[in-house]
């Protein structure tokens, strides 16, 4: 039987954000990933089209982890007609319904304040999805351990694999008629504080690899003095330190690390504040799913007991008019949103408030044009100066730099008919293109938002 595996990229391709791969053959059709895109008004515009697929033939949604950026779409999905299953990790789907549901409050949120404000172009403006769409998307959640194939078909199948990211995140294999698919989801670090170094793919005939710091390795600072460097700075300011910390994983090793250098006389009993909702549930899923993670039950439960957590909106305010000095670690990661604008309402304007970035910072987004030294920034429809100091530790990356993805292809025993770079902007895309070239001569392509590539297979019945 000649037949064939047509590969649609309806994300993460050209950018970072929006991860979503469609795979249709004639047994079965399958979307890795099904994220939201963030950044660019002119890639998040692109979240309110419908897909330029039919979504009824999606069989199954792999989920390589439980990032906004990966599952954040899966409700979309629903309303244009998917009838399948969502298939992941148990830890990656239990972040999933934490993602979607914080998410969907967001959106109803942002909503109504745009409406009574009257701040929006739209009459009236509406929630991109509800709390009732992402309950009907979780009744489609179905777990499958790693390390095991699943038979899709009977010329199909996959396997979950570790890859370090965040908690339950995986690298996924897809054996289509005895070619395999390999889609790298997000790569992790080698040594992480809280998770396994990631597995490595032994073969791969098409590739599919993240390359969001493909141009870039992490700085090998000492992450533990610059971070006490900074909070003692703070102190001697008598300021408040300002952490926008994505909820999955940053703010959980930020509560270790702050935790350790307190433990090792390195910071002050500084009162830290952790405001994210979505984060503390996600401290309780660490709980859940201990055997994913390196800290023993009683590590996790110190450092839990070393923070405050916010429980309201009101105890948000009550935080800001503390007059400690203070640590406050609230979403969103890039400053896109979430409980992280309202503090910098208030204190963004003073002199002795410093504001941390600690992750990826997309193009187009808030925490970009802060690391890059924007004099005001806007949110709530209006602008506000920045006249707090701005620092950025970028070796706390939950993301593999160009060095850890090249040693996680290193074990890959065959040469790839093709490799496709995807999940990252486009200098770091070439890069990563060229250094793949140099270093293993593989044929290496970077596709386009919306591409299409048709692979001509033959199955074992030839």
């Amino acid at each position: 039987m000649d037949d064939s595996v047509k590969i649609t990229f309806l994300g993460a391709a050209g950018t970072v954000t929006g991860s979503k791969f469609f795979i249709e053959t004639a047994e079965k059709n399958i979307l890795v990933d099904c994220g939201m895109f963030q950044g660019l008004k002119e890639l998040r515009l692109q979240n309110w089209n419908d897909l330029p697929i039919d979504v009824g033939k999606v069989d199954v949604v792999l989920l390589t982890h439980g990032h906004f950026d990966h599952v954040g779409y899966l409700p979309r999905l629903l309303k244009q007609g998917f009838q399948g299953t969502i298939v992941g990790t148990a830890p990656t789907l239990s972040i999933a319904e934490i993602v979607l549901l914080d998410s969907a409050k967001i959106h109803e949120e942002d909503a109504e304040k745009a409406n009574k404000e009257d701040y929006t172009k739209h009459d009236p403006a509406l929630p991109f999805y509800t709390k009732l769409d992402v309950e009907r998307t979780i009744r489609k959640f179905q777990v499958e351990m790693p390390n095991k194939w699943i038979f899709l078909s009977d010329n199909m199948s996959y396997r979950f694999q570790s890859n370090g990211h965040i908690l339950g995140s995986t690298f996924i294999e897809i054996d289509i008629n005895g070619k395999r698919f390999v889609f790298s989801g997000d790569v992790g670090r080698i040594n992480d504080y809280l998770l396994e170094s990631p597995k490595k793919p032994e073969w791969a005939d098409y590739l599919f690899v993240e390359s969001t710091y493909g141009d870039k390795l992490h700085p090998k600072n000492d992450v533990e003095e610059e971070l006490s460097e900074i909070i003692n700075e703070t102190i001697d300011k008598h300021g408040n330190l300002i952490i926008p910390s994505f909820a999955v994983e940053r703010l959980q090793t930020l509560v270790f690390l702050l935790w350790k250098l307190y433990k090792q006389n390195k910071i002050p009993n500084i009162p830290i504040f952790v405001d994210s909702p979505m984060g503390t549930n996600v401290l309780k899923v660490f709980k859940q799913y201990s055997k994913w993670h390196k800290l023993s039950d009683a590590e996790y439960e110190a450092m839990c007991n070393h923070v405050n957590i916010v429980q309201s909106y009101k105890e948000t305010w009550e935080t800001i008019d503390d007059n400690r000095s203070k640590i406050i670690i609230a979403g969103s990661g890039m400053v896109t949103g979430g409980r992280v604008l309202t503090y910098l309402q208030q204190l963004i304007d003073q002199r002795s408030t410093t504001i941390l970035l600690v992750g990826y910072q997309a193009e187009g987004t808030r925490g970009r044009l802060l690391k890059e030294g924007a004099h005001e920034i806007r949110f709530y429809g209006k602008y506000y100066p920045v006249k707090a100091t701005v620092k950025s530790i970028d070796s706390l990356s939950a993301h593999a730099d160009q060095y850890e993805l090249l040693d996680w292809m290193n074990n890959i025993m065959n040469v790839p008919e093709k490799v496709f770079l995807i999940h990252g902007e486009p200098t770091a895309l070439d890069a990563l293109r060229l250094k793949l070239k140099n270093t293993f001569g593989w044929n290496t392509t970077i596709p386009k938002l919306f591409d299409e590539e048709t692979i001509r297979m033959y199955s074992f019945s030839d």
